[in-house]
């Protein structure tokens, strides 16, 4: 059984940082790609950061690049999201997603999903 948690969200003043956790209760977690995406009421879901675990490559939208860093410990099955230098426009329902294929994760077609986390910046 697969369960990914995220944690972390939370209210913060514009230019302001927060991390953002993804707790991965999946074996063989080192062969998954892990994404972070965000979802705003009216607009697109957004794919916002990727990471491979296994070889460390990371991918970020444009939106978010020199802003946010994504990471990972292999010791806690855990994936972090950086928030730095927030803005208003970064508010969002923050999701982890993983899935073994990169394609899947960086499409927003991952297999598995956590619940969500909420980031409000003001």
């Amino acid at each position: 059984h697969v369960q990914l948690v995220e944690s972390g969200g939370g209210s913060v003043q514009a230019g302001g940082s927060l991390r953002l956790s993804c707790t991965a209760s999946i074996f063989g977690y080192s062969t998954y790609c892990f994404s972070w995406l965000r979802k705003t009421p009216g607009k697109e879901r957004e794919g916002v950061a990727s990471i491979a675990t296994g070889s460390g490559n990371t991918y970020y939208a444009d939106s978010v690049e020199d802003r946010f860093v994504i990471s990972h410990d292999n010791a806690k099955n855990t994936v972090y999201l950086h928030l730095n230098s927030l803005k208003p426009e970064d508010t969002a329902m923050y999701y982890c997603a993983a899935d073994p294929s990169a394609v899947r994760v960086l499409t927003g077609r991952a297999t598995y999903w956590g619940q969500g986390t909420q980031v409000t910046v003001s």
